[in-house]
């Protein structure tokens, strides 16, 4: 059976969602080819936080788009968006400083962060230890999403909306013709298109496995958990802390953050295990708590396990209870996710003949940036003057 589309999207994570989306969009006749029944990567193992105070500028950029796309779409389909802001809370005097300075970027940037004295940071946030908190700088537009819940809402809104989702098939063979790219799939499938846009990196590697071999693409192992439902207790936005002002690039662009960084240890736990502390609430309110960094050469993932390493799960949990006395610090549910990323690019990209288009390692930024990052894609690669 052949079927003949004007653009064929081979990955249904975040990122090939979203360049689906921008496609239909634009009145294009648009599938969607998925190689699990629902996916099962990076998209559905993280914290679900939309975080564009997180990014550098040119990525900030893109995450404000993504804002304003999550919130168009959940104002006409429920994806599970909420609008319940990301604080970031600093632990010191070097901390307050580069939230300071981002505060002041921010303002130049148009946009919207508060300061927050500790005080109020107390006051707004239950169990908050006042031995840890010194300041805090909210950023009230962003949002959180329920990840396994938001990415599957999405498929079904793009398949109502007119896209052809093709989930649990695999791509056997991507074949350039003068005429356009033919697919196969293992389910005897055969799908048309002049343009291909694969955004998986599994799929990169069956189909491409040199070009994959020879990529710098490096994949990070992250380590998350959840707790128990929290009694009686509500945090009231994301919440990011210490070493993640430490660690993301918008605070790179600080003034001050070169020489803070020269002055840490580096033979901690914290920088051998990449870990920084995110809490976010669920909607059954349990917390989500993580998170850690191992990376590898994309061509030796293996080398990451199957396992967890509970020293990470246990530091991460002790470096928690400094920040939040929460009512329980019991866990329930342990998992990690595999995020692929460029060593010398902030994501990767690789035209074939100018018809297939490979487009992966987002890495971190992928819930945040895709939904932006992959409107201005399809512009460019359809050349659409208008957008």
């Amino acid at each position: 059976m052949n079927s003949q589309y004007d653009l064929i999207v081979v990955g249904g994570g975040v990122l090939g969602t979203f360049h689906a989306y921008h496609a239909m969009n634009n009145g294009l006749k648009v599938a969607l080819v998925e190689k699990d029944g629902k996916p099962q990567g990076a998209t559905v193992r993280n914290f679900g936080q939309v975080v564009p105070s997180g990014m550098n500028s040119k990525w900030q950029a893109f995450g404000r788009e993504s804002l304003r796309i999550y919130k168009k779409i959940q104002s006409k389909f429920d994806i599970s968006v909420r609008q319940e802001g990301s604080i970031y809370l600093a632990s010191n005097d070097e901390e307050v400083q580069l939230l300071e300075e981002l505060h002041t970027i921010n303002i130049s940037n148009s946009y919207p962060s508060e300061l927050l004295t500790k005080e109020k940071c107390l006051l707004k946030y239950p169990n908050l230890r006042s031995d840890y908190v010194k300041a805090g700088l909210f950023f009230p537009e962003e949002i959180m999403v329920e990840p396994r819940v938001m990415i599957n809402r999405l498929h079904e809104y793009l398949r109502q909306s007119g896209v052809d989702l093709y989930m649990g098939e695999t791509i056997l063979e991507c074949d350039l013709l003068r005429n356009g790219v033919q697919l196969y799939t293992a389910q005897n499938r055969m799908l048309s298109a002049p343009k291909v846009i694969i955004c998986n990196g599994s799929d990169f590697k069956t189909l491409y496995p040199k070009l994959f071999n020879d990529s710098d693409l490096i994949v990070s192992k992250l380590q998350m958990m959840q707790t128990k439902v929290q009694p009686n207790y509500t945090l009231p936005s994301s919440v990011l802390t210490g070493l993640s002002i430490r660690r993301y690039e918008a605070f790179a662009e600080c003034p001050s953050f070169a020489a803070i960084k020269a002055k840490e240890e580096t033979d901690s736990l914290e920088k051998k295990w990449g870990v920084h502390i995110l809490f976010k609430q669920a909607t059954d309110g349990s917390m989500i708590i993580g998170d850690s960094h191992e990376y590898v050469p994309a061509n030796r993932i293996d080398e990451l396990g199957i396992d967890l390493n509970m020293d990470i799960d246990n530091f991460i949990v002790q470096e928690a209870k400094k920040i939040f006395d929460l009512p329980t610090y019991e866990i329930q549910n342990r998992w990690f996710g595999l995020y692929s990323q460029c060593k010398t690019t902030d994501i990767y990209q690789h035209t074939i003949d100018e018809d297939v288009h490979i487009v992966t390692g987002i890495g971190g930024k992928g819930m945040t940036g895709s939904a932006g990052f992959a409107e201005e894609n399809i512009n460019l690669i359809f050349n659409l003057a208008h957008a």
